[in-house]
C-alpha cells in the first residue's frame, strides 16, 4: 500500500473534502485528488461518493479511515518524538468514561491534564455501554469491573464499595418489614438486599418507590428522607461525616474496581502514558477516600 496516498486519503476524509483539505495543508487540490484516485485504483475500492460539490465516505472508506487514521497519527508522533529527542505528549487523546465517574471527577481531571499537557487535545465521551476501541477510535477507556478481554490490557486504578444509606430520620424497619427505597433504573416489587455490618450479615427488605437514571440523582433523592439507597461510599462520604446520611451497612458483594484499558496490540503512546500517570498522581493508592476527597475539594 502507498502510505503517502493513504495519508492524503485520511487528510481529505478528516476535512470532509478535497478543497478544505488542500487549504488546510497548503497542498494542490489536483495532487490530493490524484493521490486518492490512485489509492482507490490500487485497492479496487471506491472510498468516496462524489456528487456535485459533496464528497462523502463510502462504507469501505469509513472503515479504512477509522482503522488507519490513529495508526498514521501514532507514526507521525513517533517520528516527531525521535526527531526532537524527546517524548512530549501531543496530538488527540480520545477517552471513553462511565457516567458517574465522568459526572463527579472527569471535568476537573481533564482540565488539570490539559493545563499540564497543552500539546494534547483531550476528548472525553461519557457512556456506560461497551465500546469497540479500534472501530470507534478510542485511545483509552475507563470501565467498572470490565469483563476479561484478550484484546485489551490495563490496570485497576480505583477501588470503591457500595453502602446502604438513608436519612437519619428514617427508622430501620423490624425484620420482615420492607422500607421504601430509591434505586437506579427501574424496580418493581419488594427486593431483598444483603447487608454486612459490624453485627453480621442480614437481609434488608426494600420496596422501590423511586427509579432514577443516575447515582447523583439517587443520592440527592435519598437525602430528602424518601427512602434508603445503595451508593458508592466515595459519593456519600461527606454526607456520612456531616450527619446528613446514616450508614446502614455495606452491600454484601464484591468491591467496585475502576479500570483503565487500551488495545494490547497498540504501542502505548506518550499521551496515553501521560494520562495514566495523571490518574496515578490523582489517586495514588486508589482507596475510596481519595476519590471522596477529590470530588469534595
Amino acid at each position: 500500500m502507498d502510505w503517502l496516498a493513504l495519508a492524503d486519503f485520511n487528510l481529505v476524509a478528516r476535512h470532509g473534502g478535497v478543497g478544505r483539505a488542500a487549504r488546510a495543508a497548503g497542498r494542490p487540490k489536483a495532487t490530493l485528488s490524484r493521490r486518492v484516485a490512485e489509492l482507490e485504483a490500487s485497492l479496487g475500492l471506491r472510498l468516496f461518493e462524489r456528487g456535485g460539490r459533496t464528497l462523502r465516505l463510502t462504507q469501505e472508506g469509513r472503515t479504512l479511515h477509522e482503522r488507519t487514521s490513529a495508526l498514521l497519527t501514532e507514526l507521525d508522533e513517533t517520528a516527531a518524538g525521535i526527531a526532537s529527542g524527546g517524548s512530549t505528549p501531543r496530538g488527540l487523546l480520545r477517552v471513553s468514561a462511565p457516567l458517574l465517574f465522568s459526572q463527579i471527577a472527569m471535568g476537573r481531571l481533564a482540565a488539570e491534564f490539559a493545563l499540564k499537557h497543552p500539546e494534547v487535545r483531550l476528548e472525553v465521551t461519557t457512556e456506560d455501554r461497551p465500546v469497540d476501541m479500534v472501530e470507534e477510535g478510542y485511545d483509552l477507556v475507563i470501565r467498572v469491573n470490565p469483563h476479561p478481554d484478550e484484546t485489551l490490557v490495563g490496570r485497576a486504578f480505583m477501588r470503591d464499595r457500595l453502602v446502604v444509606v438513608a436519612s437519619p430520620d428514617l427508622v430501620r424497619p423490624a425484620d420482615g418489614l420492607a422500607v421504601p427505597a430509591v434505586v437506579r433504573g427501574t424496580g418493581s416489587g419488594t427486593e431483598a438486599w444483603r447487608v454486612a455490618s459490624a453485627t453480621g450479615r442480614s437481609t434488608l427488605m426494600v420496596d422501590p418507590v423511586l427509579g432514577l437514571s443516575s447515582m447523583i440523582m439517587v443520592r440527592d433523592a435519598v437525602r430528602t428522607g424518601v427512602g434508603v439507597a445503595r451508593l458508592p461510599v466515595s459519593l456519600v462520604s461527606h454526607d456520612l461525616a456531616a450527619g446528613r446520611l446514616a450508614h446502614w451497612g455495606d452491600v454484601d458483594g464484591p468491591e467496585i474496581h475502576l479500570w483503565t484499558l487500551y488495545p494490547s496490540r497498540r504501542l502505548l503512546s506518550a499521551r496515553v502514558s501521560a494520562f495514566l500517570d495523571h490518574l496515578k498522581a490523582a489517586f495514588p493508592t486508589g482507596e475510596p477516600h481519595e476519590l471522596a476527597a477529590f470530588i469534595g475539594a
